[in-house]
Protein backbone atom coordinates (compact mmCIF):
# COMPACT_ATOMS: atom_id res chain seq x y z
CA UNK A 1 0.00 0.00 0.00
CA UNK A 2 2.85 2.34 0.95
CA UNK A 3 4.51 1.78 -2.77
CA UNK A 4 1.38 2.30 -4.76
CA UNK A 5 1.10 5.91 -2.15
CA UNK A 6 4.51 6.49 -3.12
CA UNK A 7 3.94 6.49 -7.03
CA UNK A 8 0.64 7.79 -7.18
CA UNK A 9 2.31 10.62 -5.30
CA UNK A 10 5.13 10.61 -7.84
CA UNK A 11 2.93 10.20 -11.18
CA UNK A 12 0.56 12.82 -10.08
CA UNK A 13 3.41 15.36 -10.08
CA UNK A 14 4.19 14.73 -13.20
CA UNK A 15 1.28 14.50 -14.67
CA UNK A 16 0.57 17.96 -13.42
CA UNK A 17 3.46 19.09 -14.43
CA UNK A 18 3.28 18.06 -17.79
CA UNK A 19 -0.55 19.40 -17.99
CA UNK A 20 0.59 23.12 -16.63
CA UNK A 21 3.87 23.19 -18.99
CA UNK A 22 1.48 22.29 -21.88
CA UNK A 23 -1.09 24.71 -21.31
CA UNK A 24 1.37 27.72 -20.33
CA UNK A 25 3.16 30.39 -22.44
CA UNK A 26 6.40 31.18 -20.81
CA UNK A 27 8.32 34.15 -22.12
CA UNK A 28 10.92 34.89 -19.14
CA UNK A 29 14.76 34.13 -19.00
CA UNK A 30 15.92 30.89 -17.88
CA UNK A 31 19.28 30.25 -15.80
CA UNK A 32 18.47 26.58 -15.71
CA UNK A 33 20.74 24.64 -18.45
CA UNK A 34 20.25 20.99 -19.61
CA UNK A 35 21.44 18.35 -21.56
CA UNK A 36 19.67 18.32 -24.53
CA UNK A 37 19.34 21.05 -27.15
CA UNK A 38 17.58 20.56 -29.81
CA UNK A 39 17.65 21.49 -33.66
CA UNK A 40 14.05 23.48 -33.15
CA UNK A 41 14.09 26.87 -31.51
CA UNK A 42 13.02 26.88 -27.68
CA UNK A 43 13.61 30.13 -27.09
CA UNK A 44 10.35 31.85 -28.46
CA UNK A 45 6.89 31.38 -26.84
CA UNK A 46 5.36 30.36 -29.81
CA UNK A 47 5.53 27.16 -31.31
CA UNK A 48 6.81 26.83 -34.56
CA UNK A 49 5.59 23.29 -36.38
CA UNK A 50 9.02 23.34 -38.84
CA UNK A 51 9.82 19.14 -38.23
CA UNK A 52 13.49 18.19 -38.54
CA UNK A 53 15.51 15.12 -37.82
CA UNK A 54 19.04 15.90 -35.85
CA UNK A 55 22.02 13.65 -34.56
CA UNK A 56 23.60 13.61 -31.41
CA UNK A 57 27.60 12.13 -30.81
CA UNK A 58 29.34 12.24 -27.27
CA UNK A 59 32.28 10.27 -26.26
CA UNK A 60 33.58 9.63 -22.19
CA UNK A 61 36.69 7.88 -21.60
CA UNK A 62 38.31 7.78 -17.92
CA UNK A 63 41.13 6.27 -16.09
CA UNK A 64 40.06 6.25 -12.67
CA UNK A 65 42.56 4.93 -9.87
CA UNK A 66 41.82 4.96 -6.24
CA UNK A 67 44.09 3.44 -3.39
CA UNK A 68 41.81 3.19 -0.59
CA UNK A 69 42.48 1.91 3.12
CA UNK A 70 39.53 2.66 4.30
CA UNK A 71 37.82 1.11 1.64
CA UNK A 72 39.50 -2.30 0.35
CA UNK A 73 37.08 -3.44 -1.93
CA UNK A 74 36.70 -0.36 -3.55
CA UNK A 75 40.25 0.41 -3.64
CA UNK A 76 40.93 -0.68 -7.27
CA UNK A 77 41.26 1.15 -11.05
CA UNK A 78 37.99 2.12 -13.08
CA UNK A 79 38.71 1.99 -17.18
CA UNK A 80 36.75 2.41 -19.94
CA UNK A 81 35.38 4.69 -22.57
CA UNK A 82 31.24 5.25 -23.08
CA UNK A 83 29.95 5.77 -26.85
CA UNK A 84 26.32 7.88 -27.15
CA UNK A 85 24.85 7.95 -30.51
CA UNK A 86 21.45 9.08 -31.24
CA UNK A 87 18.93 10.37 -33.48
CA UNK A 88 16.18 13.37 -32.75
CA UNK A 89 12.71 13.93 -34.20
CA UNK A 90 11.90 17.20 -33.83
CA UNK A 91 7.76 17.76 -34.22
CA UNK A 92 7.70 20.99 -33.79
CA UNK A 93 10.00 23.56 -31.37
CA UNK A 94 8.72 22.07 -27.92
CA UNK A 95 8.57 18.43 -28.89
CA UNK A 96 11.03 16.04 -29.42
CA UNK A 97 11.64 12.56 -30.13
CA UNK A 98 15.01 10.51 -29.52
CA UNK A 99 16.23 7.17 -29.93
CA UNK A 100 19.79 5.76 -29.64
CA UNK A 101 22.15 3.47 -27.87
CA UNK A 102 24.84 4.19 -25.15
CA UNK A 103 27.82 1.26 -24.83
CA UNK A 104 30.68 0.93 -22.52
CA UNK A 105 33.87 -0.89 -23.39
CA UNK A 106 36.13 -1.30 -20.20
CA UNK A 107 39.98 -1.44 -20.57
CA UNK A 108 41.44 -5.36 -21.46
CA UNK A 109 37.73 -6.73 -21.11
CA UNK A 110 35.54 -9.44 -23.39
CA UNK A 111 33.74 -8.89 -25.00
CA UNK A 112 34.23 -5.58 -26.11
CA UNK A 113 30.93 -4.18 -24.91
CA UNK A 114 30.53 -4.76 -21.30
CA UNK A 115 27.06 -3.71 -22.24
CA UNK A 116 25.33 -1.26 -24.63
CA UNK A 117 21.88 0.44 -23.31
CA UNK A 118 18.63 2.13 -25.09
CA UNK A 119 18.25 5.23 -25.13
CA UNK A 120 14.33 6.36 -26.26
CA UNK A 121 11.90 9.26 -24.58
CA UNK A 122 10.44 11.89 -25.22
CA UNK A 123 11.38 15.30 -25.25
CA UNK A 124 8.97 18.73 -24.11
CA UNK A 125 11.07 21.67 -23.73
CA UNK A 126 9.94 25.26 -23.44
CA UNK A 127 11.66 28.20 -22.44
CA UNK A 128 10.88 27.09 -18.70
CA UNK A 129 9.75 24.06 -18.94
CA UNK A 130 11.68 20.87 -19.37
CA UNK A 131 9.86 17.11 -19.54
CA UNK A 132 11.34 13.68 -20.36
CA UNK A 133 9.98 10.42 -20.07
CA UNK A 134 11.37 7.47 -21.09
CA UNK A 135 15.32 5.84 -20.98
CA UNK A 136 17.42 9.38 -21.31
CA UNK A 137 21.12 10.74 -20.31
CA UNK A 138 21.53 11.37 -16.63
CA UNK A 139 24.19 13.93 -17.90
CA UNK A 140 23.52 17.59 -17.29
CA UNK A 141 20.31 16.75 -15.91
CA UNK A 142 20.61 15.36 -12.21
CA UNK A 143 24.80 14.58 -12.56
CA UNK A 144 25.04 17.16 -9.89
CA UNK A 145 23.73 15.67 -6.88
CA UNK A 146 26.59 15.53 -3.62
CA UNK A 147 28.63 12.29 -3.89
CA UNK A 148 27.33 11.70 -0.34
CA UNK A 149 23.86 11.01 -2.05
CA UNK A 150 24.39 9.47 -5.86
CA UNK A 151 28.19 8.38 -5.64
CA UNK A 152 30.45 9.36 -8.60
CA UNK A 153 30.33 6.25 -10.33
CA UNK A 154 27.15 6.33 -11.77
CA UNK A 155 28.42 8.40 -14.95
CA UNK A 156 30.61 4.63 -16.07
CA UNK A 157 28.03 2.29 -15.33
CA UNK A 158 24.32 3.71 -15.14
CA UNK A 159 24.36 7.13 -17.40
CA UNK A 160 20.89 6.54 -18.38
CA UNK A 161 17.86 7.35 -15.93
CA UNK A 162 15.13 5.02 -16.73
CA UNK A 163 11.54 6.78 -16.13
CA UNK A 164 10.49 10.44 -15.97
CA UNK A 165 11.98 14.09 -15.17
CA UNK A 166 10.51 17.11 -14.99
CA UNK A 167 12.21 21.08 -14.18
CA UNK A 168 10.81 24.28 -13.96
CA UNK A 169 12.86 27.04 -14.06
CA UNK A 170 13.50 31.03 -14.47
CA UNK A 171 15.29 33.96 -13.70
CA UNK A 172 15.95 33.14 -10.15
CA UNK A 173 15.07 29.62 -9.52
CA UNK A 174 14.71 26.37 -10.88
CA UNK A 175 13.63 22.86 -9.58
CA UNK A 176 13.72 19.30 -10.89
CA UNK A 177 11.62 15.81 -9.88
CA UNK A 178 12.97 12.82 -11.15
CA UNK A 179 11.54 9.10 -11.13
CA UNK A 180 14.27 6.35 -12.06
CA UNK A 181 13.39 2.50 -11.94
CA UNK A 182 16.76 0.52 -11.37
CA UNK A 183 15.29 -2.79 -11.24
CA UNK A 184 11.83 -4.83 -12.56
CA UNK A 185 9.94 -7.09 -10.01
CA UNK A 186 10.26 -10.63 -11.23
CA UNK A 187 10.14 -13.77 -9.36
CA UNK A 188 13.51 -13.84 -8.69
CA UNK A 189 14.66 -10.36 -8.91
CA UNK A 190 13.64 -7.40 -6.50
CA UNK A 191 11.59 -4.71 -7.49
CA UNK A 192 13.72 -0.65 -7.08
CA UNK A 193 13.51 2.57 -7.50
CA UNK A 194 14.91 6.04 -6.64
CA UNK A 195 13.04 9.05 -6.80
CA UNK A 196 14.49 12.47 -5.68
CA UNK A 197 14.30 16.58 -6.03
CA UNK A 198 16.97 19.08 -6.69
CA UNK A 199 16.59 22.84 -7.54
CA UNK A 200 18.10 26.24 -6.57
CA UNK A 201 17.63 29.58 -5.96
CA UNK A 202 19.15 32.74 -6.22
CA UNK A 203 17.70 36.04 -4.54
CA UNK A 204 18.73 39.68 -5.45
CA UNK A 205 22.33 39.80 -7.00
CA UNK A 206 23.28 36.34 -7.59
CA UNK A 207 25.99 36.11 -4.67
CA UNK A 208 23.88 34.29 -2.42
CA UNK A 209 22.17 31.30 -3.10
CA UNK A 210 20.19 28.23 -1.69
CA UNK A 211 20.88 24.78 -2.45
CA UNK A 212 18.28 21.55 -1.88
CA UNK A 213 19.07 18.34 -2.63
CA UNK A 214 16.63 15.15 -1.96
CA UNK A 215 16.88 11.06 -3.10
CA UNK A 216 14.96 8.74 -1.83
CA UNK A 217 15.38 4.24 -2.78
CA UNK A 218 12.27 1.43 -2.22
CA UNK A 219 13.61 -1.46 -2.17
CA UNK A 220 11.11 -4.13 -2.31
CA UNK A 221 11.02 -8.18 -2.55
CA UNK A 222 10.93 -10.21 -5.71
CA UNK A 223 7.42 -11.18 -6.37
CA UNK A 224 8.28 -15.11 -4.63
CA UNK A 225 8.89 -13.72 -0.77
CA UNK A 226 12.00 -15.36 0.94
CA UNK A 227 11.36 -15.35 4.91
CA UNK A 228 13.89 -13.46 5.41
CA UNK A 229 13.26 -10.74 2.47
CA UNK A 230 12.09 -6.98 3.95
CA UNK A 231 11.14 -4.19 2.11
CA UNK A 232 13.99 -1.01 2.65
CA UNK A 233 13.38 2.12 2.22
CA UNK A 234 16.59 4.60 2.30
CA UNK A 235 17.04 8.10 1.63
CA UNK A 236 18.81 11.62 2.05
CA UNK A 237 17.78 15.17 2.62
CA UNK A 238 19.96 17.69 2.18
CA UNK A 239 20.20 22.07 2.10
CA UNK A 240 22.95 24.45 1.40
CA UNK A 241 23.34 27.79 1.90
CA UNK A 242 25.98 29.46 -0.67
CA UNK A 243 28.11 32.20 -1.71
CA UNK A 244 29.17 32.57 -5.22
CA UNK A 245 32.13 34.86 -6.12
CA UNK A 246 32.68 34.25 -9.69
CA UNK A 247 34.01 36.67 -11.46
CA UNK A 248 34.36 39.43 -7.79
CA UNK A 249 37.85 38.43 -7.67
CA UNK A 250 40.72 37.86 -9.41
CA UNK A 251 39.94 33.90 -9.37
CA UNK A 252 37.79 33.37 -12.58
CA UNK A 253 36.01 31.28 -10.13
CA UNK A 254 35.17 31.21 -6.24
CA UNK A 255 32.39 29.81 -4.42
CA UNK A 256 31.29 28.19 -0.72
CA UNK A 257 28.79 26.31 0.42
CA UNK A 258 27.69 24.91 4.00
CA UNK A 259 24.39 22.66 5.24
CA UNK A 260 22.95 20.05 6.72
CA UNK A 261 22.67 16.09 5.36
CA UNK A 262 20.15 14.35 6.89
CA UNK A 263 20.02 10.48 6.22
CA UNK A 264 17.40 7.74 6.92
CA UNK A 265 16.69 4.12 6.80
CA UNK A 266 13.68 1.72 7.71
CA UNK A 267 13.44 -1.91 7.39
CA UNK A 268 9.85 -2.54 7.18
CA UNK A 269 8.44 -5.21 9.71
CA UNK A 270 12.03 -5.19 12.06
CA UNK A 271 12.59 -1.69 12.75
CA UNK A 272 11.93 2.06 12.64
CA UNK A 273 13.01 5.04 10.91
CA UNK A 274 17.09 5.43 11.72
CA UNK A 275 18.09 8.95 10.91
CA UNK A 276 21.89 10.37 10.51
CA UNK A 277 22.37 14.29 10.63
CA UNK A 278 25.99 15.82 9.55
CA UNK A 279 27.14 19.06 8.94
CA UNK A 280 28.76 19.57 5.44
CA UNK A 281 31.10 22.36 3.68
CA UNK A 282 32.41 22.65 -0.05
CA UNK A 283 34.98 25.37 -1.30
CA UNK A 284 35.29 25.54 -5.34
CA UNK A 285 38.38 28.04 -6.53
CA UNK A 286 39.24 28.20 -10.14
CA UNK A 287 41.78 30.42 -12.05
CA UNK A 288 42.53 29.38 -15.91
CA UNK A 289 43.00 25.42 -15.80
CA UNK A 290 43.65 24.79 -12.71
CA UNK A 291 41.41 24.64 -9.68
CA UNK A 292 40.91 23.31 -6.34
CA UNK A 293 37.55 22.04 -4.42
CA UNK A 294 37.43 20.88 -0.80
CA UNK A 295 34.15 19.20 1.02
CA UNK A 296 34.49 18.55 4.67
CA UNK A 297 31.60 16.41 6.59
CA UNK A 298 31.43 16.33 9.94
CA UNK A 299 28.72 14.36 12.21
CA UNK A 300 27.09 11.14 12.60
CA UNK A 301 27.92 8.69 9.83
CA UNK A 302 25.67 8.61 6.66
CA UNK A 303 23.53 5.80 5.78
CA UNK A 304 22.68 5.76 2.22
CA UNK A 305 23.26 3.26 -0.36
CA UNK A 306 23.63 5.08 -3.58
CA UNK A 307 26.41 7.25 -1.50
CA UNK A 308 30.39 7.50 -1.56
CA UNK A 309 31.18 4.86 1.38
CA UNK A 310 33.68 8.01 2.93
CA UNK A 311 30.34 9.97 4.67
CA UNK A 312 29.97 6.66 6.70
CA UNK A 313 32.47 7.87 8.70
CA UNK A 314 31.80 10.34 11.56
CA UNK A 315 34.58 13.06 10.03
CA UNK A 316 35.76 12.95 5.92
CA UNK A 317 37.77 15.97 4.38
CA UNK A 318 38.34 15.64 0.76
CA UNK A 319 40.60 17.76 -1.80
CA UNK A 320 40.68 17.93 -5.49
CA UNK A 321 43.47 20.15 -7.43
CA UNK A 322 41.98 19.71 -11.14
CA UNK A 323 44.18 20.62 -14.09
CA UNK A 324 42.46 20.95 -17.46
CA UNK A 325 44.59 20.97 -20.35
CA UNK A 326 42.43 20.16 -22.92
CA UNK A 327 39.41 22.76 -23.64
CA UNK A 328 38.10 23.76 -26.30
CA UNK A 329 34.21 23.98 -27.48
CA UNK A 330 34.01 20.13 -27.76
CA UNK A 331 36.44 18.19 -26.00
CA UNK A 332 37.30 19.12 -22.52
CA UNK A 333 40.21 16.67 -20.60
CA UNK A 334 40.61 16.86 -16.89
CA UNK A 335 43.57 15.74 -14.74
CA UNK A 336 41.92 15.26 -10.85
CA UNK A 337 44.49 14.13 -7.99
CA UNK A 338 41.87 13.66 -4.68
CA UNK A 339 43.06 13.11 -1.21
CA UNK A 340 40.66 11.59 0.97
CA UNK A 341 41.16 12.05 5.09
CA UNK A 342 39.02 9.67 7.50
CA UNK A 343 39.51 9.09 11.08
CA UNK A 344 43.05 6.79 10.80
CA UNK A 345 43.39 6.70 7.27
CA UNK A 346 45.08 9.98 6.47
CA UNK A 347 46.74 9.12 3.00
CA UNK A 348 44.11 7.74 0.77
CA UNK A 349 44.27 8.99 -2.71
CA UNK A 350 43.17 9.02 -6.05
CA UNK A 351 44.19 9.93 -9.35
CA UNK A 352 41.85 10.42 -12.27
CA UNK A 353 41.95 11.50 -16.25
CA UNK A 354 38.49 12.00 -18.18
CA UNK A 355 38.53 13.12 -21.55
CA UNK A 356 34.59 13.99 -22.56
CA UNK A 357 33.81 15.13 -26.49
CA UNK A 358 29.98 16.06 -27.42
CA UNK A 359 29.33 16.95 -31.27
CA UNK A 360 26.24 18.55 -30.52
CA UNK A 361 22.79 18.12 -32.21
CA UNK A 362 22.95 19.08 -36.19
CA UNK A 363 20.52 18.84 -38.29
CA UNK A 364 20.60 16.08 -40.94
CA UNK A 365 17.05 16.51 -42.37
CA UNK A 366 13.80 19.19 -42.48
CA UNK A 367 10.66 18.79 -43.71
CA UNK A 368 7.92 21.78 -44.46
CA UNK A 369 4.29 21.08 -43.88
Amino acid sequence: MTKKFYLLIILSFFSSAMVFAQQTNFVQPTDFVQQQTFSADTTKAKQVNNASVDFHFSALGWLDNREYKAFIPRSRTYSGTRTEVDFGLNLDSLNHFVVGTNAIHEFGAQPYFLNAVPIAYYNYHSSSWLFNAGEFPRAGLIDDYPRAMLNDTLMYYRPNVEGLLARYGNQHFWQTGWIDWVSRQTDTQREEFLFGAEGKYTPGNGVFYIRDYFMMEHDAGAAILLPTDHIFDNGAVEVRLGLNFTHKTFLDSLSFEAGNLTSFLRERGVDGWQTRNGFMFSAYAGYHRIAIFEELYKGQGSIIYYGDSYYEKTFYDRVDVIFTPFLSGRVKGQFIASFHFSPGHANDNQEVFRVTYDLGRKTIARFKD
